[in-house]
């Protein structure tokens, strides 16, 4: 069964950083886009930033100078380097990924179970 797994997040004052991870597994043959998006109590799920096979990414205009997307060399692992926290950013955080098996005819796509955030002197 193909799954993500986030990690990383926790409790951390306003103005520090946080990196959270979401590692890949399964009969996964390629993958063409990662992403990140967080939830927040009584507010729908909304983009963070993603990430493409080529390169490219997009950012949500509340994180754009202070969050990073990336992946390691074999993407297997997505990242997300959070700097300067706000209280704003408090939320459940959710790894997506759109991927193809050996089988598969078109892209497929599949959540991983979330990871809390808490920024809070």
């Amino acid at each position: 069964q193909v799954q993500l797994v986030e990690s990383g997040g926790g409790l951390v004052q306003p103005g520090g950083s946080l990196r959270l991870s979401c590692a890949a597994s399964g009969s996964i043959f390629s993958i063409n886009a990662m992403g990140w998006y967080r939830q927040a109590p009584g507010q729908q799920r909304e983009l963070v930033a993603t990430i493409t096979r080529g390169g490219s990414t997009n950012y949500a205009d509340s994180v754009k100078g202070r969050f990073t997307v990336s992946t390691d060399s074999t993407w297997i692992t997505v990242y997300l380097q959070m700097n300067s926290l706000k209280p704003e950013d408090t939320a459940v955080y959710y790894c997506n990924a759109d991927y193809l098996t050996i089988t598969s005819y078109r892209a497929l796509e599949v959540w991983g179970q979330g990871t809390r955030v808490t920024v809070s002197s």
